[in-house]
């Protein structure tokens, strides 16, 4: 088991499994969910796709929450289809949402654009995630983007869309110190490690996002030998 101050109950509240895989069978899709449940993982994060079916398999109360992603995985949807992609998940049972934010406004610094996109999602009343790409944004880029993000109402950040490499605890606490305590920081790709996991949420994450939650609960139970 990992040596930490924290204790294994204080992480399943912190866990967001993510459920993102197309080619999950019906079968593994139900596992995965299924698995999640029995390990009490904060919430179940998943595509639109998937959305319903997971709506019916956690039913409508107790449980994990149901988050979806928009503009998944890189943000490059004109701002009325992201729009209309939150609308559909809010209106099949999704009770958060991960946005992917127009990365293409913030590299040309019109973070007015960049901000209206994220404000008018977050204007359905859903707790909103903005998902950047830390591994390849600058610094001024993030800074812009996080002070963008919270003026537009998002209640919190994300490092990464897990297309690339792992986050890391030097990205959540330029989170953490950008953010200044104004939203929530959420830890996500390449979390496969409980070693890793432990260290982001020692590091300031309130959450993590990982495909391999129920794992690292299950790993984080097996005696040291």
């Amino acid at each position: 088991m990992v040596e930490s101050k924290l204790e294994l109950p204080d992480l399943p509240p912190l866990m967001d499994q993510a459920i993102l895989d197309p080619l999950l069978t019906q079968e593994e899709l139900i596992t995965a969910c299924d698995a999640g449940r029995q390990e009490n993982v904060r919430a179940i994060c998943t595509t639109l796709r998937l959305l319903e079916p997971l709506r019916e398999r956690l039913g409508k109360t107790g449980g994990p929450r149901l988050v979806a992603v928009v503009g998944f995985p890189f943000g490059s949807l004109p701002g009325e289809l992201k729009q209309m992609e939150a609308e559909w998940a809010a209106a099949r049972g999704a009770e958060e949402l991960d946005m992917v934010p127009d990365f293409t406004a913030l590299i040309n610094q019109n973070s007015g654009a960049f901000a209206e996109e994220i404000a008018g999602i977050c204007e359905l009343g859903l707790p909103v995630r903005v998902v950047l790409d830390m591994a390849r944004l600058s610094e001024d880029l993030i800074t812009l983007a996080v002070d963008a993000a919270i003026d537009a109402g998002a209640a919190g950040l994300q490092t990464s869309n897990g297309f690339g490499p792992a986050t890391s605890t030097t990205q959540v606490k330029q989170l953490l110190g950008l953010a200044r305590g104004r939203c929530a920081v959420k830890a996500a790709g390449g979390i496969h490690t409980p070693e890793l996991a432990i260290d982001l949420v020692e590091a300031g994450a309130s959450l993590l996002g990982t495909s391999s939650a129920p794992q690292l609960l299950q790993a984080l139970r097996r005696p040291a030998g």
